[in-house]
């Protein structure tokens, strides 16, 4: 895999295949790399990522914009733009949109989820 750069513009956000109201923009997948995948998602007001886990996969998440909750360490903490959530692998979490904007999360799995 070489270098690749992502224009902001040019991101084709769709549908994401498992929540309604959230839309995905694919950047990095196991297709590409076995060592991550990387997308951005974008969470409707009043939309929410229930609690899940992921094994083996570490999920790092940065948010970029807006506001909401994140369900870390059991129980759920104000979230906004520039803040980083790092969840180890088996360990619940969930994202819900609290705000009146979209809420936009820069997503890093490792190994690859997608």
């Amino acid at each position: 895999m070489s270098t690749r750069f992502f224009n902001s513009k040019e991101m084709d956000f769709v549908d994401h295949p498992k929540f309604e109201n959230v839309k995905i923009a694919v950047l990095v997948t196991s297709k590409e790399t076995n060592s991550v995948s990387i997308c951005m998602l974008d969470i409707a007001p009043d939309t929410e990522i229930p609690v899940h886990t992921h094994d083996p996969q570490v999920d790092s998440i940065f948010i970029v914009s807006g506001e909401g909750e994140a369900f870390v360490n059991g129980g759920w903490r104000k979230i906004e733009d520039g803040d980083h959530i790092f969840v180890p692998a088996t360990e619940e979490h969930g994202i819900r949109n609290t705000g009146h904007e979209t809420l936009r999360l820069f997503v890093h799995h490792s190994p690859p989820l997608l």
